[in-house]
């Protein structure tokens, strides 16, 4: 559920991204790398409908190049794809320099759609004599995760202890072990990689998720893409902290927050602070971390912080990973059992799905039980259950920045709510939200599934050139 990547869009970026690389390592395998002339890249249903505000084309570019999104340096992410667009030259797999011209070789086809996903794409690489070495397909199921047609899906991954399909097996397995979900989650996590590494990897993730908060609140200006948006997370952190203190790293940032005692009010401020601090970030191609997409990159980092920051447990690292692997198994119920990709199931998909995630790791963290927990993450989705998609000019940016602070709040709500209630005595299960959400999003029309053919981005007169 938690990928290190670049913004603005984990189907429309940081998928295509992966999917390019994926393809090059396809031809690699072949060895046919080196007698490409050419490659051809074809873009279907939302990912051409919103692909050139998602950043999709700057994303293919980089995948030819065989760039890695969790290291690229961020100024590169826009540099490099503009150099190759002004030479026309394009090192494919970073070995191999062929002719590219992306006005003429990334092809978007805007009222296509293939028929696994919303999110599908073509890659076709051209011989010296325009004879066809290799064309795959490729789907962005959303979070980042890419499906090649024809894989069948197998992970290939070893059978984990405690298998998790549903909420009911989550509970169920809980139960049985006398384990918190987060013990349950590591449990399976050691079928794949030993216990440091778990460790290690989760802090990985808390650490660019803080330093890309402590970014957002510390940049002023405007964001990129022609809507002419304004940054507000640094304001409002200066209007909390005030304008002369200086916070020249994360933790002395952490620490200043933790010494004030702010009021009700003030610390709802912070919660929004911390979620569109992130969005910020993304939606200017920053490194962000997938929770579990991008566009909803903002609700578990808020969250989390709200922890760290305003409770009075003052977590440390141990409670960071436990919160994150909490959170990762409600995420992945909702993957198995609706989608995560806000092409198929609208804005539900992204920020419900965060929100529910968040839900169940702060209330578990609070102390909440199991049923508590799983409370948590149904109350949370069930009042994000039918939210559209529907990015004003196809940039992550209105109203997607503001819904993460709006869904961070909604989990610290949905934990409050269920930290005192009985989860026995609750009318609706987890599974069945779940249920709810998917059968609500076959039923949404595609105009509000991330195609910006509807809603908001329908009815606000803008005028964005495409980048």
């Amino acid at each position: 559920m938690f990928k290190i990547g670049v913004g603005p869009s984990s189907s429309h970026t940081l998928g295509p991204w992966r999917a390019a690389r994926a393809f090059v390592e396809e031809l690699r395998r072949q060895q046919q790398l080196d007698w490409v002339s050419r490659v051809e890249a074809h873009l279907y249903g939302s990912l051409a409908l919103t692909g050139h505000g998602h950043g999709t084309d700057l994303a293919i570019v980089l995948g030819l190049c065989d760039a890695d999104p969790e290291t690229i340096p961020v100024p590169e992410v826009t540099a490099a794809p503009a150099r190759i667009k002004a030479e026309q030259r394009l090192p494919l797999g970073g070995e191999v320099e062929i002719f590219f011209d992306p006005d003429h070789d990334l092809l978007f086809h805007y009222s296509k759609s293939l028929p696994f996903h919303a999110n599908g794409m073509i890659f076709r690489a051209i011989g010296m004599g325009e004879e066809l070495l290799l064309e795959s397909t490729y789907y962005s199921t959303g979070g980042g995760f890419i499906v090649r047609d024809g894989d069948g899906g197998q992970s290939g991954k070893a059978m984990p202890p405690h298998p998790v399909n549903s909420a009911a097996d989550l509970r169920h397995h809980c139960l049985s072990e006398g384990a918190a979900i987060w013990e349950l989650v590591l449990a399976n996590e050691l079928s794949w990689r030993q216990a440091a590494q778990v460790k290690t990897g989760l802090l990985r993730i808390w650490d660019v998720m803080l330093h890309c908060a402590y970014r957002g609140c510390h940049t002023r200006g405007e964001l990129p893409g022609g809507l002419h948006v304004a940054r507000r997370a640094a304001g409002i952190m200066r209007s909390l902290l005030g304008e002369g203190t200086t916070c020249d790293t994360p933790d002395v940032w952490l620490a200043a927050i933790q010494s004030r005692n702010f009021s009700f009010s003030e610390i709802v401020k912070w919660i929004g602070c911390f979620a569109m601090a992130v969005n910020e970030e993304n939606a200017s191609f920053g490194r962000v971390v997938t929770s579990p997409t991008n566009g909803a990159a903002g609700v578990i980092p808020a969250v989390l912080l709200y922890y760290v920051c305003f409770t009075d447990r003052r977590p440390g690292p141990d409670e960071v990973v436990k919160f994150l692997l909490t959170a990762g198994v409600v995420g992945s119920l909702f993957k198995q059992g609706a989608t995560i990709s806000a092409a198929m199931g609208g804005c539900q998909a992204e920020i419900g799905v965060s929100s529910a995630m968040a839900a169940a790791a702060l209330t578990e963290a609070l102390g909440g039980s199991v049923g508590q927990s799983l409370m948590a993450a149904e109350i949370a989705m069930e009042h994000h259950l039918g939210l559209t998609c529907d990015p004003v000019g196809g940039l992550v940016q209105v109203p997607c920045i503001e819904r993460n602070s709006m869904g961070a709040v909604k989990a610290i709500t949905a934990a409050n709510i269920a930290l005192e209630s009985d989860p026995d005595k609750a009318k609706v299960s987890l599974d069945a939200v779940v249920k709810t959400m998917w059968e609500t999003a076959q039923d949404m029309n595609t105009k509000y599934k991330e195609t910006s053919l509807g809603g908001l981005a329908s009815n606000i007169a803008i005028n964005v050139p495409e980048c």
